[in-house]
């Protein structure tokens, strides 16, 4: 078999070298895009009646490729979302090949005429007030896990971190200062792509969090199990999904939304918004690179879009004047 034309070295390089190495993506991005390429030779497999190992290059053609894509479409029930993601991570490989062998160049360019499906935005789930504070008063503080439970899901409104965020969390992070100076109380947060922000703690989440790891050494992760081992991002989703469905008892208007871990950072945004917080200073607080994704939190919040409107009301009805009505020049050119 001619080594330039496997797939197999390719996709090893591919992951291991590139997205690793030169890229420098995080974990989660890695195994999406690994996910993304184990599907797609497991399907060309199946299509060409070859050994995952023994796949070429060629076999990867754009016919096959849009067969994959309806395939995790309609067999597999991924939303067009998950369709365009995995059709980006098959892309980047694609173009990884090429740039290292420039037979491909036109191999590539045919994979990447295999376009992304449009999709409308789904509108951005947030909890109001009232949902959030139910939310907060769900755990219970008394026993062990339930004091750690409401200081997560306080830390989490507070910070707008996202899961992964909060189960890296350290308790070196944490920056408490003395009663007199605990509005400066801080928390660093590592987020996507190795970035680090910095978050300001209120006077209860510094408490909580102060009681929280009261006793632990600095390298040791803020969240912990019953078992004293790290949460997982998803230990921390089904915290939060456990308690929004308790909350649904004292309020029902939970039950139309699906509440996790990023609906609360998208509550923190948005009240953040509310309370006249800059939207650049929003962007700072979530990690986020780009101002436009902050932006979707002023386009989705209803409350401010209502204020808006209401600046703009015309207070009864003013019959127009005609000029001929009002013969000075100047007060004329004044009124038009």
């Amino acid at each position: 078999m001619n080594d330039r034309a496997a797939l197999g070295s390719r996709i090893r390089r591919f992951l291991m070298e590139h997205l690793v190495g030169e890229r420098n993506l995080a974990r989660n991005t890695q195994q999406s895009y690994r996910d993304a390429v184990r599907l797609l030779v497991v399907f060309a497999s199946l299509k060409t009646h070859k050994k995952v190992d023994d796949l070429l290059i060629p076999d990867i053609d754009a016919d096959l490729l849009r067969a994959f894509l309806h395939h995790i479409e309609e067999k597999r029930k991924c939303s067009v979302s998950s369709r365009n993601q995995r059709l980006a991570a098959i892309h980047a490989l694609a173009s990884f090949i090429a740039e290292r062998c420039p037979e491909y160049l036109d191999w590539c360019a045919r994979l990447r005429t295999v376009r992304v499906k449009r999709t409308a935005p789904r509108p951005v789930c947030y909890l109001e007030k009232p949902e959030i504070d139910a939310l907060l008063d769900a755990p219970s503080p008394v026993t062990k896990l339930g004091y750690r439970d409401r200081t997560l899901l306080l830390f989490l409104y507070n910070s707008g971190a996202r899961a992964e965020e909060a189960a890296k969390l350290c308790v070196e992070d944490l920056n408490f200062h003395a009663d007199a100076a605990a509005a400066l109380s801080s928390v660093r947060l590592h987020g996507k792509g190795g970035k680090v922000r910095v978050c300001p703690l209120w006077a209860s989440t510094t408490a909580a969090l102060r009681n929280l790891v009261a006793g632990r050494s600095g390298t040791e992760r803020v969240f912990l199990n019953r078992r004293s081992e790290p949460l997982t991002r998803f230990g921390i989703h089904d915290v939060v999904t456990r308690y929004a469905h308790a909350a649904m008892n004292r309020v029902p208007e939970l039950r139309k939304k699906r509440v996790g871990p990023h609906t609360i950072r998208h509550t923190t945004a948005t009240h953040l918004l509310r309370a006249g917080v800059d939207i650049n200073t929003i962007r700072a607080w979530l990690g986020h690179v780009s101002i436009n994704t902050t932006n979707i939190y002023a386009e989705t919040d209803l409350e401010m879009k209502a204020k808006a409107l209401g600046l703009c009301v015309v207070n009864g009805k003013r019959s127009p004047k005609r000029w001929r009505d009002n013969p000075d020049l100047m007060s004329f050119l004044a009124q038009i």
